[in-house]
């Protein structure tokens, strides 16, 4: 990592996870393959601040820490990056696996639990209607194909949500700035 930690993608420990390298890598991890329209691609760490957006209408009376890990939620893919559903499901198990535990000592660098199993649905939900969105006005597909794959978003409408692809310097800011405040709040 950039900031001289050697994360052990095997054993990942707590010790090793920093926020920079989080909102670094993140930020350069682009949604769709870089298949989205505009001049920079639609980064990883967008969409998690698209997801927490999402998450605070769903569950208004969230706590912070419920916050977190709506915002944390793809924290792992900065160091093994995001791969399409499809993909996933093909790696099978082990890849999960690994997420998994990467996600835990990431929770646990920032003093948050293992998701609980009632929240896991709720962030589902939000990543859901973030990747519809993202979907129908980023990566070319139509509001009927947009539907078929991930349902019609109920509720939650896409204005005043951030859906413009900004450099990665300003996505790594807006990610870090994000993160501080809601850990303000815990």
């Amino acid at each position: 990592m950039l900031s001289g930690r050697r994360l052990d993608l095997l054993d990942p420990s707590a010790l090793d996870v920093e926020l920079e390298d989080i909102a670094h890598g993140l930020a350069r991890v682009a949604r769709w393959n870089g298949q989205t329209k505009g001049s920079h691609a639609y980064s990883v760490a967008q969409h998690s601040i698209l997801v927490w957006q999402i998450f605070c209408k769903l569950k208004p009376d969230a706590s912070p820490k419920w916050e977190m890990m709506a915002l944390l939620h793809d924290a792992p893919e900065y160091v093994i990056g995001d791969l399409i559903s499809p993909f996933k499901a093909a790696v099978g198990g082990d890849y999960k696996a690994l997420e998994e535990r990467l996600l835990n000592a990431i929770h646990l660098r920032f003093g948050l639990p293992t998701t609980p199993l009632k929240l896991k649905p709720i962030i589902k939900k939000a990543d859901t209607i973030a990747a519809y969105f993202e979907a129908t006005r980023l990566a070319g597909f139509s509001e009927e194909e947009g539907r078929q794959l991930f349902g019609r978003p109920s509720g939650i409408s896409p204005a005043n949500l951030e859906l413009e692809p900004v450099p990665t310097d300003q996505a790594q800011a807006k990610l870090l700035a994000t993160f501080k405040a809601i850990e303000e709040r815990i």
